[in-house]
């Protein structure tokens, strides 16, 4: 059976990995881990295809440790303890790698607690989902974190040239990169997805000793005619919950609970479904209709008491509601914009009429002093400065076009009159 190009193509060293510069480059946090050779246990967060089992791989071979592996979606509590078994035997010189951790239940993941506390193995787990929600706080007290972001753009041509390189070497005929938008596009950040593409690509069209080229159109044209041989590992998974997701932020019904069935046909994971809606719920809806995230987080909490195939309704229902709820990214953007102006401004001081003053010598030193207590004033409000002066009146809230918004708009005019352009 050939190997894949993507194993093939696998980084042995970080001196030959790319992209993370944050975590593996020179001054990177995880580089300097590493290389002091006191290895811990770890979560490697990221979206498929850029590095995670590759930088357990390096870590394994760079000091010389025992590589166990594990995927979460066929391992049990048995194949755990068989590999807990047979690493007592190396005194802590084992790694375990554990891919899609987020798939092990609370009773799989407890069975590791007491050999990763011990250390008889050390842990490396790799997510696509929030470690927070997935990984038992017992788990995750015990391990690091590390946070890997897709690849881009200059990443993945790096990765293509290698590839064609190699390919062209052993096919033994010449292939020429013309245009990449095409291949990166449906890369996706991924450095996996780019493989096989370029794979699939030479496989289907290469003839005898002639030159191949890597266009927009050609590749386009390969990978459409063939979209079920490049799915067959599930690449099109993240393209199934982006359409899914988008067409919940259109106000398509409709294509919401296509794509919803979609993804209940292959097994998708129900909490994983949920939580992407109930994310969606406040950033796409937010204020223009609150009960959404109160639905999508009584949707989360319900299908993680049912299960299949019970929760496909649950899931059904709350997607239909979202899609049809009138929309608004006002709380989304005010985050953005808020999270810009303090990386801009740094630690602007707190007005002291804002501090708290539990100490005589804070009120001599003016904590506290002027503060109006908003209820004891008409209305309930108080004309007082809330922000740091130096930005002052800055408007980080927009309220959407919408009627619950609208009235919010209206609502904050009267009370701040022009302070914030309402």
């Amino acid at each position: 059976m050939a190997i894949p190009l993507a194993e093939q193509l696998r980084p042995k060293t970080l001196k030959e990995f790319i992209g993370q510069e944050e975590l593996v480059g020179k001054d990177g946090i995880l580089r300097k881990v590493i290389e002091s050779g006191n290895i811990p246990s770890m979560i490697l967060w990221g979206p498929p295809g850029v590095g995670k089992t590759t930088l357990a791989h390096i870590i394994a071979e760079q000091h010389g440790l025992t590589f166990y592996t594990l995927n979460a979606v066929s391992a049990g509590v048995k194949d755990v303890r068989k590999v807990i078994e047979s690493a007592s035997q190396y005194a802590g010189n084992a790694i375990l790698f554990i891919d899609e951790i987020h798939r092990f239940s609370k009773s799989q993941q407890d069975s590791l607690l007491s050999a990763v506390e011990k250390g008889v193995i050390t842990l490396i787990g790799a997510t696509t989902e929030n470690p927070s929600f997935e990984v038992i706080s017992p788990l995750l007290s015990r391990c690091q974190v590390y946070v890997l972001k897709s690849l881009e753009k200059r990443h993945l041509e790096i990765l293509a040239e290698k590839a064609v390189g190699l390919l062209s070497e052993q096919n033994r005929i010449p292939i020429e990169i013309a245009e990449t938008e095409a291949l990166l596009r449906i890369s996706g950040g991924d450095a996996r997805k780019l493989y096989n593409a370029l794979e699939l690509f030479v496989q289907q069209e290469k003839r005898n000793n002639q030159q191949l080229t890597i266009s927009d159109e050609n590749i386009s044209r390969t990978i459409q005619k063939n979209i079920v041989l490049y799915d067959k590992q599930g690449e099109m998974h993240y393209d199934i919950v982006s359409a899914f997701i988008k067409s919940l932020r259109g106000s398509d019904p409709n294509a919401a609970v296509y794509w919803l069935a979609r993804m209940v046909e292959t097994g998708e994971d129900p909490k994983f479904i949920a939580r992407r809606m109930l994310i969606l719920a406040s950033e796409d809806i937010g204020n223009a209709n609150p009960n959404a995230l109160l639905l999508a987080n009584t949707c989360f909490d319900a299908v993680s008491k049912t299960g299949w195939p019970e929760s496909r309704i649950i899931l059904s229902q709350t997607a239909i509601y979202l899609a049809s709820s009138p929309k608004s990214n006002a709380a989304y953007m005010a985050i953005n914009k808020a999270q810009s102006l303090v990386k801009k401004t740094g630690n602007l001081p707190v007005p002291l009429h804002l501090r708290n003053a539990p100490t005589d010598l804070m009120k001599e030193m003016g904590y506290g002093k002027s503060y109006q207590y908003a209820h004891d004033y008409e209305g309930n409000f108080v004309d007082l400065e809330f922000l740091p002066e130096k930005i002052s009146g800055s408007t980080l809230f927009e309220p959407g076009n919408n009627p619950r918004e609208q009235e919010m708009r209206k609502s904050l005019k009267n009370k701040w009159k022009n302070k914030y352009r309402y």
